[in-house]
């Protein structure tokens, strides 16, 4: 693959990726409610879940969802469901103090890392748009595995780093919030928009 046709997707994709989004949302909510530390785990769950978006449109489930009228609705409804529940969770959390000692709990990591990931997998705009985006960018006469990979390493990449850019914003902005009102209220912006992404995506129509 020559630099002229892998400088043009990353751009592409980094400004895709900048585009807030239900991923970003989540991101930014769960570094607001629990710190750095759970900043990361999102970070690698939307990594991991990008990745397998990529490689699930790949192997073909993108011309699957976009063929099946049934399987794309239950994707669809699947994933804004988990969207609505997660931004529920969000509005009713507690007030955390961000001043006292927190358990390094192993599971709740586990648990956060494992809602960016099916948030970021359980979006079939994604997947579609994958198989709609990365081909654009393959040359047909010459090796599409290796251009691919490359493709595919690229947006994950740039992704993550974009996440984790928003996850660390977010973390400093947290480190200045003080008040218990200040923090209920972000706890309820950030549930009320994971919410309305839920709503979103369950109105959201495929294209003819």
């Amino acid at each position: 693959m020559t630099l002229a046709q892998w400088l043009p997707f990353a751009i592409a994709s980094a400004i895709l990726v900048a585009i807030p989004g239900p991923t970003v949302l989540l991101v930014v909510s769960y570094a607001l409610g629990h710190g750095r530390k759970y900043a990361l785990a999102t970070t690698v769950g939307v990594a991991l879940g990008d990745l397998t978006a990529m490689t699930a449109s790949m192997l073909g489930l993108g011309v699957v969802l976009a063929a099946s009228a049934e399987l794309f609705m239950a994707v669809k409804w699947i994933g804004a469901a988990y969207l609505f529940y997660l931004g529920v969770k969000l509005w009713r959390a507690p007030f955390v103090d961000t001043d006292a000692v927190k358990p390094a709990g192993e599971l709740r990591t586990s648990r956060i890392m494992a809602h960016a990931y099916a948030v970021t997998t359980l979006n079939p705009k994604s997947i579609i748009f994958f198989v709609a985006f990365v081909p654009q960018f393959v040359d047909p006469h010459a090796a599409s595995v290796s251009q691919i990979a490359i493709l595919e390493a690229t947006f994950v990449g740039i992704a993550a780093a974009n996440a984790f850019a928003y996850a660390l914003l977010a973390s400093g902005a947290r480190r200045a919030i003080r008040k218990t009102s200040v923090q209920r209220a972000v706890n309820r912006t950030g549930g009320a928009l994971l919410m309305g992404a839920g709503v979103f995506a369950a109105a959201w129509k495929r294209a003819a």
